[in-house]
C-alpha cells in the first residue's frame, strides 16, 4: 500500500461556488476530478496510477421510505430450501424480504448541486432533495494516498426512513470484471442469474443488487477488481458495523450495514449501506441527523492486495496479537484434554453389539436425520491414534482403538450393488442399529473420502499390516474411482431408495478428489493418482478459478464452509507427489480465498463486557481471527457466529512458510492463541460456537479429538516454520469434514538431523508460563531426548523449566548432558541447578528432576536436548 507522500493538491478552478466548473482531489497515486454538468457535479476523471476507470460516475443514492419497509418473503423463492431443512428455513425467509433484495423503498439518484472547499484540502458537496440535506465531505487520506475518505451527513426534511449508499465511482461491465467480493459471502469472476446458486451457495456474483449483513461479512469491505488490474473497494468505518457482543449479551439480531457488489441499479460497482432501511438507526423524524463515514481504496493493484490494506491497516488486526493475555498453554489443553477423552463419563463413551462386533464412538446429542438421541460418532481417527501412540497410553490403545476401528469396519456398505464400499452414514444410532448421513437418506461420494478413505488411511498409517482395514480402504477407493465422471466430476449425492443423483442445482465443488490422493498414497497404484489429477483438475477449473465452493454439512444444504480450507491442503499434497506447479498454485489461491473466512472485525479492544456474569475484556470474546463453521446468508455464523475449532491454524502456518505472506501467520495465531474465554476450565476442551462462550463440549464430546488434532498440527507447524524446516515430523492425513489439519506420530521425524519420535508425558515438563508451548521427541537408540519449545507471545520471555525425567523409562532415568539449539541451531551448554525441588508437592530427588532456565525471543523456537546415559 503506498503511503502518501503529501498532496499534489486541490484545485478550485474559479473563486466561487456558483462559477465552479471543475474540481479535483489528487495525491501521489491517485486522482479524481468532478466536472459541472446540468445535472449536477459528476466524476470526470478517476485515474489510479496510469489507469483511467472507464465511465467515472459519482452518482449518489438515497433510499427514502415514509413506512417502515414490508418484510413479507418474495413468493417466488418460497420452494427453497425445502421444511426439512428447519435451521435454514428462517435465514432464507429473511433474505428474500424486500430490504435484502434491495427493492424496498423509494430510490433517490442525485448528483451534487453544490461544491466548496472544506478544511484541510477537503471538498464539500451539497443537495438538497424533498426529504433531506445532503452534505458530502471527500478527501485525500493523508497516510494511504490511494484512499478517499467521504463523510456524508443527511438531516432529514420530512419523517421516515433513510439509507445513505456509498456513491458510485464507477461500474463495470460484466465482460470487464475479473473478480469481485464481499468476504464471507461472495467471490467469482462471474454473474450468476440464477438466486439461489448466488444468494444462498454463494456461487458466483448475484446479478440483483442484494444486501448481505455484517454478522456474516468476515471483512467489511466489497471489491472489485477489473481486468485493467485496477481495483475499487469501499471500506466503512470502524465501528460503522454491529459489535456482536455490545455489553453484556449476543447481538448478532441488529443490522446497522448493508453491503453489495451492485448499486441500486444492478451496476456492477462495489456498495454499503448505512443505516439499513427498516432497521435500527433509520428512522428520523424531520431535523434529525444520521452520517455515513468510509473509504474508497482505488489501486491499481489486485483484489487481494486491496483486501489485506482493509483488514491490516483500517481494521488494524496485526494489533490484537499484542492484546493477548494466555492463561493456559495449548499444549496442557492437550494433556488436559487426554484426561477428558480417556474418562467414559466425560467424553460420552459407548459401545454396542453391531452385526457381532463390538463397536465403539462417543454420543452425539446433535441433529441427526431419524435420530432419538442415540446417536454415536467419531471425529478424528488420526487423531486417536497420535495421542495413543505419542503417549504410549494403555487406556486408549485396549478401551478406545479397537472399538473405533471395528465401528469403522461396520461403517462401510458391505451389500453387493450401487452402494457397495461407500460409507453407510458418518452416525450410529444405537435403537435402530443402523448407520445413517447427517440429514437424510443419501449417500455422499465425499462421505467415501471422509469416512473411508481419510479415516482408514490415517489408520493404516499407525497400523500398516492391518490387512482387513486395508482391504476396507481399497474397496472405498474402487467405488470412489468408479463414481467419477469421465471429465473428473462427481454427484453431490444419491438417493439411497433410487440411487439417483440429488442436489443437482448444485456441483460437487469439495475436495472429493482427496480420496485418491490417500489411495495412491497407501496402496501405491498409480491409477489412484491418475484419477485423483483427473478430479484435482476438474476442482481446479469449476471451483478454484471461479470461486465457487460447496459445504460438507447436510443441515445448511451444504452451504460452503471449512472443507474449503481442506481443499488448500489437499492440493499442496498432490503439488509434494506431482510436484506440479498448478497445484501448488491453486492451493495458494483457496487458501487466500479461505482468509475471506475469518472475521477481522470489530477491532478488538480493552472495554470492559460481561459474559455469564463474568467481567471480560472485550479482545478475550472477540469474533475477530476466527472462522465460520459456514458463513453467507444461510451458515451457522448468522445466529452463532464463528467457531473456536480453528483447524485450519497449522495449514496457515505452512502457507507463510511457502508465500511469505504474513496475513496467513496472524490469521493463525489470531484463531488458535489467548483463547481461554472459550476453554471450559474443568475440561480445558473449548466450546464449538461463539455464543456459548466457555460451556464446553456441549452436545459435541468427539470434538475434544478434532481439537487435539487441531492444536498439534498448528503447534509443529509452527515449530517446523521458526526452525526454518530443521524441526519437522511427517503428516498424515486430513481430518474429515472440519477443516484440513493433519495427523502425525506414525513415523519419525527430524530434530535438527537427529531422527525422533513424538512423545508428550503427563507432568514430564512443567514450562512455569502458559505462553510456553512444546512438544517433545525422543531417539531411543541414540539415547537422546528433545524438549521442542515455543514462545507464544510477542514479548521475551524468561521462565524456568522443571524436568521430572521419573516420568520417562529411560533406564535409571538419568540425563547426563543438557544442551540448546535455538532457531539458528546453534548448541549452548546449560546449567542446572542442583537443588533438592518440589513438584507438585512431592519432593524429587535431582536424578529425577531439573530446572532449567530458559530465555526466548517473541515468537521464537528453542530445542533441548538430553542426552542420557
Amino acid at each position: 500500500m503506498k503511503k502518501c507522500t503529501g498532496l499534489i493538491g486541490l484545485w478550485l478552478f474559479a473563486q466561487t461556488a456558483v462559477a465552479q466548473q471543475y474540481v479535483s482531489l489528487e495525491s501521489s497515486a491517485l486522482k479524481l476530478s468532478w466536472i459541472k454538468k446540468e445535472s449536477g457535479w459528476q466524476l470526470h476523471n478517476v485515474t489510479a496510477g496510469r489507469t483511467k476507470l472507464r465511465k467515472p460516475s459519482g452518482e449518489y443514492t438515497l433510499l427514502y421510505a415514509r413506512e417502515k419497509p414490508d418484510s413479507t418473503p418474495a413468493k417466488e423463492y418460497a420452494h427453497f430450501p425445502g421444511k426439512q431443512y428447519h435451521y435454514i428455513v428462517p435465514l432464507w425467509q429473511e433474505i428474500t424480504q424486500p430490504v435484502q433484495l434491495n427493492t424496498a423503498g423509494e430510490a433517490l439518484h442525485f448528483y451534487p448541486a453544490g461544491a466548496v472547499s472544506g478544511k484541510d484540502n477537503a471538498l464539500v458537496f451539497t443537495k438538497e432533495l424533498n426529504t433531506a440535506m445532503v452534505t458530502t465531505t471527500w478527501s485525500i487520506d493523508p497516510v494511504y494516498a490511494s484512499d478517499v475518505r467521504v463523510i456524508i451527513s443527511l438531516r432529514a426534511k420530512q419523517a421516515g426512513y433513510f439509507s445513505i449508499a456509498t456513491p458510485t465511482i464507477a461500474a463495470a461491465t460484466p465482460e470487464e470484471l475479473q473478480w469481485a467480493g464481499i468476504p464471507g459471502h461472495f467471490q467469482s469472476n462471474m454473474i450468476e442469474k440464477d438466486l439461489i446458486r448466488s444468494f444462498a451457495y454463494m456461487q458466483g456474483i448475484p446479478d440483483k443488487p442484494v444486501l448481505v449483513r455484517e454478522r456474516t461479512a468476515a471483512t467489511l469491505s466489497p471489491y472489485m477488481e477489473m481486468k485493467n488490474k485496477v481495483t475499487l473497494a469501499v471500506i466503512p468505518d470502524p465501528g460503522t458495523g454491529q459489535d456482536p457482543w455490545a455489553s453484556d449479551a449476543k447481538t448478532r439480531t441488529p443490522w446497522r450495514l448493508g453491503l453489495s457488489l451492485m448499486n441500486r441499479k444492478a451496476m456492477l460497482t462495489p456498495t454499503a449501506y448505512h443505516p439499513v432501511l427498516g432497521q435500527k438507526g433509520s428512522f428520523l423524524q424531520a431535523g434529525d441527523t444520521v452520517s455515513f463515514s468510509f473509504r474508497y481504496s482505488i489501486q491499481q493493484r489486485d483484489w487481494y492486495t486491496v483486501y489485506k490494506h482493509a483488514v491490516n491497516d483500517i481494521y488494524r488486526f496485526p494489533d490484537f496479537l499484542a492484546l493477548k493475555q494466555t492463561a493456559q498453554s495449548l499444549t496442557d489443553r492437550i494433556l488436559a484434554m487426554h484426561r477428558y477423552v480417556t474418562d467414559d463419563k466425560t467424553s460420552m463413551w459407548r459401545t454396542e453389539d453391531y452385526n457381532g462386533l463390538r463397536i465403539g464412538a462417543q454420543a452425539y446429542l446433535g441433529g441427526v436425520y431419524g435420530s432419538a438421541k442415540d446417536a454415536m460418532k467419531n471425529s478424528d481417527y488420526g487423531a486417536m491414534w497420535m495421542l495413543a501412540n505419542i503417549m504410549q497410553d494403555s487406556v486408549l490403545k485396549q478401551t478406545r482403538l479397537p472399538y473405533a476401528r471395528n465401528f469403522k469396519l461396520q461403517q462401510q456398505e458391505e451389500q453387493p450393488g450401487f452402494f457397495y464400499g461407500a460409507a453407510a452414514g458418518q452416525y450410529y444410532l444405537s435403537k435402530s442399529k443402523r448407520f445413517t448421513e447427517e440429514w437424510g437418506p443419501y449417500v455422499e461420494p465425499i462421505g467415501l473420502t471422509y469416512y473411508m478413505l481419510m479415516d482408514a488411511g490415517n489408520i493404516l498409517l499407525f497400523e500398516p499390516g492391518d490387512t482387513v482395514l486395508r482391504n476396507t480402504l481399497q474397496k472405498a477407493a474402487d467405488k470412489l474411482l468408479s463414481w467419477m465422471d469421465r471429465n473428473g466430476r462427481w454427484q453431490v449425492a444419491y438417493d439411497q431408495a433410487t440411487r439417483q443423483p440429488m442436489f443437482t442445482e448444485v456441483e460437487d465443488l469439495r475436495p472429493t478428489f482427496y480420496g485418491l490422493v490417500i489411495a495412491y498414497r497407501i496402496l501405491g497404484d498409480k491409477k489412484y493418482l491418475d484419477a485423483a489429477r483427473k478430479g484435482a483438475d476438474w476442482y481446479i477449473e469449476n471451483a478454484v478459478e471461479k470461486g465457487r465452493f460447496l459445504g460438507v454439512c447436510g443441515d445448511t444444504r451444504f452451504a460452503p464452509d471449512f472443507a474449503t480450507a481442506q481443499s488448500a491442503q489437499a492440493l499442496l499434497e498432490l503439488y509434494d507427489i506431482t510436484k506440479t506447479a498448478r497445484y501448488r498454485n491453486a492451493a495458494t489461491a483457496v487458501a487466500r480465498l479461505y482468509t475471506t473466512s475469518i472475521y477481522t472485525h470489530p477491532i478488538p479492544g480493552t472495554a470492559i463486557k460481561t459474559v455469564n456474569g463474568a467481567r471480560r475484556q472485550d479482545w478475550e470474546i472477540s469474533q475477530a481471527g476466527l472462522s465460520f463453521e459456514h458463513g453467507g446468508s444461510l451458515g451457522s455464523a448468522n445466529y452463532r457466529g464463528p467457531i473456536l475449532l480453528a483447524s485450519h491454524a497449522g495449514m496457515f502456518v505452512r502457507m507463510f512458510a511457502l508465500t511469505g505472506d504474513s496475513l496467513f501467520l496472524n490469521m493463525a495465531r489470531a484463531g488458535a492463541l489467548g483463547r481461554d474465554a472459550f476453554v471450559d476450565p474443568q475440561t480445558s476442551v473449548a466450546s464449538y460456537y461463539w455464543d456459548v462462550m466457555n460451556k464446553g463440549a456441549g452436545p459435541y464430546p468427539h470434538h475434544a479429538w478434532w481439537q487435539i488434532g487441531w492444536i498439534t498440527d498448528y503447534l509443529l507447524a509452527e515449530a517446523g516454520m521458526r526452525s526454518g524446516g530443521r524441526v519437522t515430523f511427517p503428516r498424515g492425513f486430513i481430518t474429515p469434514k472440519v477443516g484440513p489439519h493433519q495427523s502425525y506420530g506414525f513415523a519419525p521425524g527430524e530434530v535438527y538431523g537427529t531422527p525422533a519420535d513424538l512423545l508428550l508425558k503427563e507432568g514430564l515438563l512443567h514450562t512455569g508460563s502458559p505462553y510456553l508451548d512444546y512438544y517433545c521427541a525422543i531417539n531411543r537408540k541414540e539415547k537422546q531426548l528433545f524438549f521442542i519449545l515455543l514462545n507464544n507471545d510477542d514479548e521475551q520471555l524468561h521462565t524456568r523449566l522443571q524436568v521430572d525425567y521419573s516420568k520417562l523409562s529411560l533406564q535409571d532415568g538419568n540425563a547426563q548432558r543438557t544442551t540448546l539449539k535455538t532457531a539458528d541451531g546453534k548448541r549452548s551448554l546449560h546449567p542446572v541447578d542442583a537443588s533438592l525441588i518440589t513438584v507438585n508437592g512431592e519432593r524429587k530427588k535431582l536424578h529425577d528432576v531439573y530446572t532449567i532456565p530458559l530465555s526466548l525471543a517473541p515468537y521464537g523456537i528453542a530445542v533441548i536436548a538430553v542426552t542420557y546415559n
